[in-house]
């Protein structure tokens, strides 16, 4: 085997509840998240099928999987010629090759100059419009051996998910200006989010570990916008979603790409538990800095940089980076091993066989 696991004491969805409890564990949880041609590569090194994503999470050791309701309403959007579309948000993207992969790249934001009449009429989805039934036989399939969680870094996601819709600089300045119609249409947005999430979480009542929810909030070199405007426009949305995984007595975790730590106070202050990406080159990111100010306070989720020795460092110093990380998140609790990111295509398989080998080798406690 290529993954050398340690002996390990608990079920998966043990380990994710005592994680955010901040209560010992037989080792940190695992996450793993990864762009599709790296990916690849990685399960052909590991001898597994490239399209089975299961077999990837058992064979690292994921500790837990997401629950998602499958839509089952009409058609909202239509695709372009040689572009791809989400079919819940309507935004718009296109294949960009590179040397080592692709991405797909947001563009032709459809909202970007938009009327107020434009703003009223885009589309957003009816939350009744999910299959719940099916997410919660997806959720009992599990046997009750994995954390389960329901959202994703996309919910609500205000900034980052609208400025897919209608361009970054126009959605800062809609939040700066207060642009009446513009901020009508991101509450519609985040209304149907609630509300979907509330269905599924009513429909799963038993089976869910945690609420995952998603914000980014800062450059590589600080926050995106100021904190009195972050109080004024975004936070109320965010209490909403951590308001509502507290009435079912779940953590609530936040993805925040970038320089995001002086938002934390204000997330603690809401009755977030975790934090996840933890992008170590940011400014006031690092896993020293996040464990002095905010450890067992927050959960941390990511700090393996996916622009680092990961990408361009040896397999030594890809076990190096993790050790010292691991040193430094098991020691004030809570910590889930995750990657910053997607695992970037330019990676090499050995150094993320290294890295899931640290995670056993000095994740124990």
């Amino acid at each position: 085997m290529l993954i050398e696991k340690c002996k390990e004491t608990m079920t998966s969805r043990e380990r994710v509840r005592r994680t955010f409890e901040f209560e010992k564990t037989d080792r940190v949880t695992i996450g793993y998240d990864t762009n599709p041609t790296v990916h690849s590569r990685f399960c052909r090194a590991l001898g597994l099928p490239t399209d089975d994503m299961e077999a990837m999470y058992r064979a690292l050791g994921v500790d837990y999987r997401g629950i998602n309701p499958p839509y089952i309403g009409k058609q909202i959007f239509h695709c372009p010629p040689d572009r791809m579309v989400d079919p819940l948000e309507g935004c718009i993207m296109r294949k960009v090759e590179n040397e080592s992969g692709y991405y797909w790249d947001f563009c032709d934001f459809p909202l970007k100059d938009a009327t107020d009449e434009m703003f009223d009429n885009f589309p957003v989805p009816d939350a009744n419009d999910f299959d719940y039934d099916a997410a919660l036989a997806q959720a009992k399939s599990y046997g009750g051996e994995y954390g389960l969680y329901v959202g994703s870094a996309g919910v609500p996601d205000v900034l980052n998910s609208n400025g897919r819709i209608m361009g970054v600089e126009d959605v800062l300045c809609h939040v700066m200006l207060g642009d009446e119609a513009a901020l009508r249409f991101m509450h519609r947005r985040a209304k149907f989010q609630l509300e979907m999430m509330d269905k599924l979480l009513a429909k799963c009542r038993g089976y869910i570990d945690f609420v995952w929810l998603g914000e980014d909030l800062g450059t590589q070199i600080g926050p995106m916008i100021s904190l009195d405007l972050y109080r004024e426009q975004i936070k109320p949305i965010h209490k909403m979603f951590v308001d509502l995984a507290k009435s079912y007595n779940l953590p609530a975790i936040v993805h925040t790409c970038g320089s995001s730590s002086w938002a934390y106070e204000d997330f603690i202050e809401m009755g977030v538990r975790g934090v996840d990406t933890l992008q170590p080159e940011a400014v006031n990111m690092s896993p020293r800095y996040l464990a002095e100010h905010f450890g067992g306070r927050l959960n941390f989720r990511g700090c393996i940089s996916t622009a680092g020795p990961l990408a361009y460092g040896t397999p030594e110093e890809v076990d190096a980076v993790c050790k010292d990380t691991l040193e430094v998140m098991k020691a004030v609790r809570g910590y889930h091993f995750a990657p910053t990111h997607q695992i970037q295509d330019n990676t090499p398989v050995e150094n993320l066989i290294a890295m899931y080998n640290a995670a056993y080798k000095y994740g124990r406690y």
